[in-house]
């Protein structure tokens, strides 16, 4: 298979080692205990909690500075589809964070897939964020939409220019977002590197058990987003009695309950209270059969896109 000789001649056997995904207790984060990261593939750490940008209002210039400064957030993600790359790259550097202190992840959009068109957008969000790295950079969707051409080889052929990237320095790391075990798959048949990360959407209603497994399995680590379902989370009475159980907040029982299934976490808010509510999870812990009750409210419902009809 095309594969083999390709990882020997091309990057080499230790590219592959598959290292479990494991939880090293660093960073300070708000005032409680520290921030958990999460070791990649390559030996690279990921906080396991980020803040999460989106478009159409899911972007604040000041939100993100109190999110560095005052709670300690060093892990942020965004995307080129969402247009806020560049006011992101200049709150970094008003914070006055150190530049490799920070984890910065974006993604490409299908628009761009192909081998020239990849590298060159990845290029064009390093210069609008004002770096000349990025941390991860994810292929964002499964669905190449490209006519007269397989998914499939599209995704290969964005796949390989991601390597290069990676290769050169330019990506730390590479991944992909929404993508299932039979994407996954072929890409590992067709291409060199397992990705490093796959960010899905994962909340209590949304736990797709199959492929969390798979990504334990290859040495994929698992990351969700939307992790309190749009709000819906909040109102679930399970939810609300465990909150009144433990003294928190829902949100915070969501998002403790992803991290202790070893999730890395990216909730979404421009309120900076919510910034700093959702950073405070790591004062306590579910017990064992608080996460299994919580296990047990997956009812596959999708608050975001749905990638489970894309070949």
């Amino acid at each position: 298979m095309r594969a083999i000789s390709f990882v020997l001649r091309r990057v080499g056997v230790e590219r592959f080692r598959r290292i479990p995904a494991v939880v090293e207790e660093q960073a300070m984060y708000s005032t409680e205990s520290t921030c958990p990261k999460v070791s990649l593939s390559n030996g690279l750490k990921i906080p396991i909690i980020g803040l999460g940008t989106s478009h159409h209002g899911g972007y604040s210039h000041d939100a993100v500075l109190y999110a560095l400064r005052e709670c300690g957030v060093r892990h942020i993600d965004t995307a080129k589809r969402y247009g806020c790359e560049e006011q992101l790259g200049k709150a970094v550097r008003e914070s006055g964070i150190l530049r490799e202190d920070l984890w910065l992840t974006t993604k490409l959009w299908p628009g761009e897939y192909g081998f020239n068109t990849a590298k060159q957008a990845c290029r064009d969000s390093c210069s609008r964020l004002g770096v000349e790295y990025l941390d991860l950079y994810l292929m964002h969707w499964p669905d190449a939409m490209v006519p007269g051409r397989s998914n499939r080889e599209v995704r290969a052929e964005t796949w390989r220019a991601l390597e290069e990237l990676y290769d050169e320095g330019v990506c730390r790391a590479i991944g992909v977002s929404n993508f299932l075990v039979s994407h996954l798959e072929e890409l590992k048949e067709d291409c060199g590197v397992v990705p490093h990360v796959n960010q899905v959407e994962y909340h209590p209603f949304q736990q797709p058990g199959e492929l969390l497994a798979y990504c334990r399995r290859e040495g994929i680590v698992f990351e969700g987003y939307c992790p309190l379902a749009k709000g819906q989370a909040l109102s679930h009475p399970v939810i609300l009695q465990m909150a009144q159980k433990y003294g928190r907040t829902p949100s915070q029982i969501c998002i403790r309950w992803s991290i202790q299934n070893r999730v890395v976490t990216i909730p979404k808010s421009t309120k900076k209270e919510r910034i700093l509510e959702n950073c405070q999870v790591f004062g306590f812990e579910l017990e064992g059969a608080d996460m299994a009750s919580l296990g047990r409210l997956h009812d596959g419902r999708h608050m975001s896109w749905d990638p489970t009809h894309v070949e």
